[in-house]
């Protein structure tokens, strides 16, 4: 029987595991996953701790890609009945049809309202940025007449976009960039985005700019049906009723039951390929000892740094590029309170009037905090007592081994709950009733130094005909879920057919209308 390697059990590898047992085959493969941590998702985990649940990063799941909805539709089924915080505070929810009762079933995907915004200066802005009466009130004329006659600027005057920061100033004008996106994105990357490639704001921005906020303002207020929404501007979302872990959980379950196997704890270290430039072997690291693995495949879901780093007679071209792409790591501290000072003035319910937001960008240079999740809006399932206390996740963006990372727990926890302070979220230090930190390596694959020559190395990875790189990291491209999720599934495709393609795999999420059109 032939072997597929697949390393990594993120939301790519998985994906890629399970649709290799699924699919129909002319002869059955072998699929092993090698994981280097205990848990399965990646960045796409969940943490317990004390009963309370953490979502690393913040995961909304959506798509308009009809294989991923079915997909997540299979693996956990959209409700059917209303969550605890729907009942208890008699909130309409998007219900499916037959789908199973939250309250009584775990395998089930929510419906959750999306609310996202910007703290900014003490007040709260959408995000995006909405032409609302409240967002012109917090901006102050002077600042609203500057950020317009600026956007005017940019439409006239268009910049070539060499860098992030002028594809920001393109779309939003100097005033609103120099507000809303220069200092976050420092913190978030650790470079100026006049430093950064602008590909990275053609990703994850995509069609959102002020004209698109505009018609995206005027076809709701007039109804327009069946109009187009950019992804950034969603208004709901569905999400896993114990995080976004828990649908890998059942993921690796199921690949399991099919007769995969995931080997946890197990890293790899070496990747060795023969005189024609095939992957014969795989070797990792369990419990001290190495161990070598013969494959006829190997999927590959691991930072392309690590996996060039690790391979045999590279040459030293790609060698190189691969070596200098860049990472920005991610470290967290779910804190425990009472209650949160900020106030809702919004007309949304939410249990205790908490403010209703998933996730807040933080926008304050007082403070280095990047973002905080706020989980009870997640799902009312990732909070032990609901009703009584709020579990926020304050986010930092850093690098491996500098002053922040190599923090201890306790004073890396010391440094968000002070920050919690200045920002008026809780008065004092003496409220928080627990905390937990977790870091998560590599977590964001960076658009700069060496990455502008990453196409040569493409190239060379390609020629090498059983590997097929595929994720956020296995691409080195800041990929959301389902874009991860796609590039799976297009490697199963050339592989089960014998297809020396890559084509299709790299260029999932290139195009802008690849997800958000269909």
């Amino acid at each position: 029987m032939k072997r597929a390697l697949i390393i990594g059990a993120g939301p790519a590898g998985l994906t890629a595991a399970y649709e290799l047992l699924s699919r129909d085959k002319a002869e059955p493969i072998e699929v092993v996953v090698l994981e280097e941590s205990d848990k399965l998702g990646g960045i796409s985990r969940t943490v317990e701790y004390h009963g309370n649940r953490m979502d690393m990063g913040g995961h909304r799941f959506f798509t308009k890609v009809p294989e991923v909805n079915a997909w997540w539709d299979h693996m956990l089924p959209r409700q059917g009945a209303p969550a605890a915080d729907d009942i208890k505070l008699h909130r309409r929810a998007t219900l499916l049809k037959g789908g199973p009762d939250p309250e009584q079933k775990d395998r089930v995907m929510l419906r959750r309202n999306r609310v996202s915004r910007i703290l900014f200066n003490g007040r709260f802005f959408d995000y995006p940025i909405t032409l609302k009466a409240d967002t012109f009130r917090n901006m102050g004329l002077g600042t609203t007449i500057v950020a317009g006659f600026s956007y005017l600027k940019s439409i006239l005057f268009k910049r070539r976009e060499n860098s992030l920061e002028d594809f920001y100033i393109n779309r939003f004008g100097k005033k609103l960039y120099s507000m809303f996106f220069e200092h976050y994105t420092e913190n978030l990357w650790g470079r100026h985005p006049s430093q950064i490639d602008p590909s990275w704001g053609a990703q994850r921005v995509k069609g959102v700019s002020i004209s698109a906020v505009i018609k995206n303002a005027l076809e709701k207020k007039f109804g327009k049906k069946n109009r187009k929404v950019e992804t950034s501007l969603i208004e709901e979302f569905s999400y896993p009723k114990l995080g976004p872990g828990q649908l890998w959980d059942v993921t690796g379950e199921e690949i399991e039951k099919l007769g995969g196997k995931i080997l946890r704890e197990s890293r790899v270290t070496r990747v060795i390929k023969d005189e024609n430039n095939h992957i014969t072997h795989v070797v990792y690291e369990q419990g001290g000892k190495e161990v070598e693995l013969s494959c006829d495949w190997c999927i590959s879901s691991m930072p392309i740094r690590d996996l060039v780093g690790g391979m045999n007679d590279v040459p030293a071209d790609p060698a190189r590029i691969a070596a200098g792409l860049p990472y920005r790591d991610y470290m967290t501290v779910g804190v425990l309170v009472p209650k949160l000072l900020l106030k809702n003035l919004t007309k949304l319910k939410t249990i205790g009037n908490i403010v209703p937001d998933n996730w807040v960008y933080v926008h304050d240079r007082s403070v280095k905090m990047g973002r905080f999740q706020i989980y009870n809006n997640w799902s009312p399932y990732l909070v032990k007592d609901l009703e009584n206390t709020v579990w926020v996740g304050l986010e930092y963006f850093c690098n491996e081994g500098d002053e922040l990372w190599n923090m201890a727990d306790k004073a890396f926890a010391r440094l968000g709950i002070k920050e919690m302070v200045t920002l008026h979220m809780i008065h004092s230090e003496d409220e928080v009733l627990d905390f937990h930190v977790e870091r998560v390596k590599k977590a964001y694959p960076a658009y700069f130094d060496t990455y502008d020559e990453i196409d040569r190395l493409v190239d060379y990875l390609n020629t090498i005909d059983n590997l097929y790189c595929v994720g956020r990291n296995g691409q080195h491209r800041y990929n959301n879920i389902d874009h991860s999720m796609c590039t799976s599934f297009e490697a199963v495709k050339n592989l089960l057919a014998g297809d020396p393609r890559r084509d299709n795999i790299w260029s999932v999420n290139t195009e802008k209308e690849y997800h958000e059109a269909k």
